[in-house]
């Protein structure tokens, strides 16, 4: 069973589930900010008491009964015993709970950006971004599995969290492949008139896709304007309206976020992880990757399979 993270004291010392070691993305909601910090919580299901938005692919699971969402005015109704995935920069609030009980509910939290990157989703990426809500099978994820990531992420250990991340990933592509049941259908799906941000998540979702299948390449904002036939001007700012940061911060955060990624493959020289990933010179590779990380790209891979 899941077990409530905070408010039950344990019997004693030898009881006391493992403390996690301190880490920043144990802040997994970052005010204001475009993407939050990987985390997993258990807790009692409860209502909210108003929308909001954080920088995550957010998963829910429920042990018992039923919750309602609204997302930016659109309703669904949440059971048992199944996993929900939505994009939660898109207004969402919990309105009521019904035949919960004692049930616990399991949420992961999957920055942004870490999902955007995640290869070989195809319309599972463009289902999220554009504001759908959607059911994954049974055949792809239990509840034996979410206890076992939710351990993971409690014992503290990085590496362990790692596997769960890339386990995640594995869940997505087996969902691309076999299917999905949709509880709230894109915004780039529906037809007729919808809410009033439709339109502007429909154009952010082309950029984005562009942007994330082009990296390597020179991304000028003129370019991904012209990709949604929009005046440059008006696309950046849309596009750092819905996603809550700018076109060049986001281009530069998936180039990082690439070049992490290849860091860890360990076989390419420092050099080719900063062309592979888009950066125009090792000089501007090490600027960013530092004031990202807070290191050299050397240190953390030296860190990481050293």
């Amino acid at each position: 069973m899941i077990e409530e993270e905070i408010g039950r004291a344990p019997a004693s010392a030898r009881e006391k589930p493992p403390r996690p070691t301190p880490r920043p993305d144990r802040r997994f909601y970052a005010t204001g900010k475009a993407f939050g910090r990987f985390g997993i919580r258990a807790f009692a299901p409860q209502i909210m008491a108003q929308p909001h938005t954080h920088g995550h692919i957010e998963f829910n699971w429920l042990t018992q009964g039923e919750m309602d969402y609204v997302f930016d005015g659109g309703p669904v109704t949440v059971g048992p015993d199944r996993l929900i995935a939505f994009w939660a920069g898109i207004p969402h609030q919990t309105t009521d709970l019904r035949a919960v009980g004692d049930g616990k509910q399991l949420n992961i939290y999957l920055p942004m950006d870490a999902f955007l990157e995640m290869p070989q989703l195809g319309r599972l990426t463009e289902t999220l971004m554009g504001g759908g809500v959607i059911q994954l099978s049974p055949e792809c994820i239990g509840l034996d599995t979410l206890e076992r990531w939710h351990a993971d992420y409690r014992s503290g250990n990085s590496l362990r969290t790692d596997l769960v991340r890339a386990e995640i990933g594995t869940m997505f592509r087996r969902a691309a492949i076999t299917g999905w049941d949709t509880l709230l259908p894109a915004w780039v799906e529906r037809s007729g008139t919808r809410t009033r941000t439709s339109t502007p998540v429909r154009y952010v979702v082309r950029m984005v896709r562009h942007i994330v299948e082009n990296i390597t390449d020179t991304l000028s904002a003129e370019e991904i304007a012209k990709v949604v036939g929009l005046h440059p001007n008006y696309a950046t700012n849309l596009f750092t309206k819905v996603m809550h940061i700018s076109v060049q911060k986001f281009v530069t955060r998936m180039r990082l976020i690439r070049a992490r990624s290849l860091l860890f493959d360990g076989s390419l020289s420092i050099a080719n992880v900063a062309f592979q990933s888009g950066f125009v010179s090792q000089t501007q590779f090490y600027e960013h990757f530092r004031n990202a990380y807070g290191m050299t790209p050397s240190q953390m891979r030296k860190d990481t399979i050293g």
